[in-house]
């Protein structure tokens, strides 16, 4: 096939990408980015299917705007020499961000007391619904922690990924509703501003859709087998 230097500097710069968002340098995500310090500890425990998903996963781009966040990539856990470590540390108050009948809220007006002047420690598990089942399979010990969920209901704007159910959430909006719901219950300090976790979220939809678009065009190069499935174009939205 031929090509013109133009269109090979274009493919060329699609292929190579950012070492710490992982887009191509050509739309790299980073000066979307902003680290916010919320008070709270975030550790995603993040399965290696979406360890290679990249491109669409929200969970780095939720760990670099997460001031103190980690990434612990595996499927059992149970082992992991740096999740006992963080799990036994007495600064932290160790929690599982799953639903369940028995989850407290930011509501809960003894999780305050329960805190005790330790850093709250949220395990959030970073990986499709499906996945994060079998992630539980192989790590019952994490439902031995105290659960902690929403008391609010929420719709993703994920337009670019269909989720199972509308109120399933990505990694990113997760942490962010959550810092929000502390922040309104005087759990975390309501001066810091955790619209940076949306605005890149929303830059990333926004450079999905027009990626998926370029590949309709024929601009960009097919990645996967399954794009030339998508032949109609998406509304790239404003989100004002």
């Amino acid at each position: 096939m031929y090509t013109t230097t133009k269109n090979f500097d274009r493919i060329t710069a699609m292929s190579e990408r950012c070492t710490r968002c992982f887009k191509p340098l050509s739309n790299c995500l980073c000066k979307y980015t902003q680290e916010i310090d919320p008070g709270i500890k975030f550790v995603l425990l993040m399965h290696p299917k979406e360890a290679k998903r990249q491109r669409t996963g929200t969970g780095n781009l939720a760990h670099i705007s997460l001031k103190d966040s980690e990434i612990i990539v595996g499927l059992d856990f149970s082992k992991n020499q740096r999740l006992m470590s963080l799990l036994n540390n007495p600064e932290y108050y160790a929690v599982l961000m799953y639903p369940g009948e028995n989850a407290w809220t930011a509501r809960n007006e003894k999780l305050k007391e329960t805190l005790k002047g330790r850093k709250l420690l949220v395990i959030i598990l970073d990986a499709t619904w499906f996945c994060s089942k079998k992630m539980i399979e192989h790590n019952p010990f994490l439902l031995e922690l105290p659960r902690i969920s929403f008391y609010g209901n929420y719709t993703s704007i994920f337009t670019f990924k269909h989720e199972p159910k509308p109120e399933y959430i990505s990694t990113i909006e997760c942490c962010y509703y959550f810092i929000k719901e502390m922040q309104d219950n005087g759990l975390a300090d309501k001066n810091v501003n955790s619209e940076p976790l949306m605005n890149v979220f929303k830059e990333m939809i926004k450079f999905q859709l027009r990626a998926e678009n370029e590949r309709i065009l024929g601009i960009r190069p097919n990645s996967h087998n399954y794009d030339i499935h998508y032949t109609k174009l998406r509304e790239i939205p404003d989100f004002d």
